[in-house]
């Protein structure tokens, strides 16, 4: 037996696009599938989450603070860890993803001022606080918003 070969077993898999309530004859007519009477088998039935007039799920459980769907995920660095980069390189998301200084998903990198630089770096990332762009600069270095 390969993975090629494999197979559902016989009858197992069924088609959801088959006509419903077109006589006994069709294999799911009458009821169509609904069972007999109840709330579920008429049209109208509930919305999902509805618990039949009691308190939802949804509304009785806490709802702590607020999260802003049209927030941007932006990653700080300090100027201190941009040292272990060597002298004259090209330090862009690329690179410091390769170091293990960032993770694959954020929508920005901005480089901070804390620490000190002695390398000359081309840092080129998407922002820059104003003492970070002075300390890049100070040591040779190129600091290009992206």
């Amino acid at each position: 037996m390969e993975l090629s070969n494999l197979r559902p077993a016989e009858g197992s898999k069924q088609s959801d696009n088959f006509r419903r309530g077109r006589g006994h004859g069709s294999g799911n007519g009458k009821t169509a599938g609904k069972g007999h009477k109840g709330q579920k088998a008429r049209s109208g039935a509930p919305r999902p989450g509805f618990e039949g007039g009691q308190m939802p799920l949804y509304r009785r459980i806490p709802k702590r603070g607020f999260k802003n769907r049209n927030s941007l995920e932006i990653v700080t660095i300090n100027v201190s860890e941009l040292s272990r980069f060597r002298a004259g390189s090209t330090v862009d998301a690329a690179a410091l993803k390769k170091a293990g200084l960032i993770e694959d998903a954020c929508d920005g990198i901005k480089i901070l001022g804390y620490g000190e630089l002695s390398k000359k770096l081309n840092v080129k990332v998407n922002a820059y606080s104003a003492s970070a762009k002075e300390k890049i600069e100070a040591a040779g270095g190129s600091a290009e918003v992206v």
